[in-house]
This record gives C-alpha cells, sequence and structure tokens, in this order.
C-alpha cells in the first residue's frame, strides 16, 4: 500500500509541477517571446501555442484525478481527511474538464468566428470581451485545480507519515 500511496504522490506531485511551470513560465514566455518580434498577430500564434499546452496540462489533469479517485481506498487516514482528500480529487478532476472541454471549447469557438487574429479584433468586439472573460475563467479555474492538488499533496504526505 505504501508503494501505491508513494507512487500517488508522486505522479500528483509532477502535475502540479508541470501546472505551476505552465502558468509561472511559459505562457508569459510564449507572449512575450513572441511580442519581441513586433508581429502582426503575436498573441494569436502564441494563443494557439498556449492552447496546446494547456490542453496537455488539463487533459492530464483529468486522467491523474481519475487515476487518485480509484486509489483512493488505499489512504490510511482519519475520515474527515478521507473526506477532504476526495474533495479535493473531485475539485480537481471538474476544473480541469470544465477547463478543457467548456472553457477551452468555447474560446476556440470565438477565436474561429472572429475570423481575423485576436490582435485585430477591436477590443469592444462582444466576441472579444467573452474571449476575455473566459480566459479569467480558464486561469481561475487552473488555479483551483493547483490549490486543490497542493492540498491532496499534503493529505498524501500526511497519510505517509502515520
Amino acid at each position: 500500500m505504501t508503494f501505491i500511496s508513494i507512487s500517488r504522490l508522486a505522479v500528483l506531485s509532477l502535475w502540479l509541477g508541470a501546472a505551476l511551470f505552465f502558468g509561472a513560465v511559459v505562457a508569459p514566455a510564449v507572449f512575450s517571446v513572441l511580442r519581441a518580434f513586433d508581429l502582426p498577430n503575436a498573441n494569436e500564434i502564441a494563443g494557439s501555442i498556449i492552447t496546446r499546452t494547456l490542453s496537455v496540462v488539463n487533459i492530464s489533469g483529468c486522467l491523474i484525478a481519475l487515476l487518485l479517485l480509484l486509489t483512493l481506498f488505499v489512504s490510511r487516514t482519519s475520515r474527515f481527511a478521507l473526506i477532504i482528500e476526495t474533495a479535493c480529487i473531485a475539485i480537481m478532476l471538474l476544473t480541469t474538464a470544465v477547463g478543457h472541454w467548456v472553457i477551452a471549447a468555447r474560446m476556440r469557438a470565438l477565436r474561429a468566428a472572429m475570423y481575423l487574429p485576436i490582435d485585430q479584433v477591436p477590443i469592444d468586439d462582444p466576441r472579444r470581451i467573452s474571449f476575455s472573460s473566459l480566459h479569467v475563467y480558464s486561469v481561475n479555474a487552473l488555479g483551483l485545480a493547483m490549490i486543490a492538488a497542493l492540498i491532496t499533496i499534503v493529505l498524501i504526505g500526511r497519510g505517509l507519515r502515520n
């Protein structure tokens, strides 16, 4: 059982590290580098790169959350800790799934409906306003998944010490 618990901890820690690296390093760097070239569609190109990368983070988050739920029976913690761990894993599953299959899908549809690169669409265009709003939801969903993952890591680690 310890091997399974350590594996759960390792897989979740790797996902959290990847998600954190994506949000703190990859996304800002892609936008910064492409904007430095003064391309007329730098944000469009950067957004395409980020969309593909974020899909990997979100889908892997969903799969890892499902794996964690399936292996939840190995937890040797108190009932309260088990309930919190289950809730956090469910939050991670829900936010990464919604982030990928709802929010990102709507953002892709809006980008396609704009016909022009997003950089050339007026800021007051309703589609661009909706896109910006969805972007905030996307960032918040991933952030919530990361917080839930961190809490789960603490709970799994605490269970290993017992």
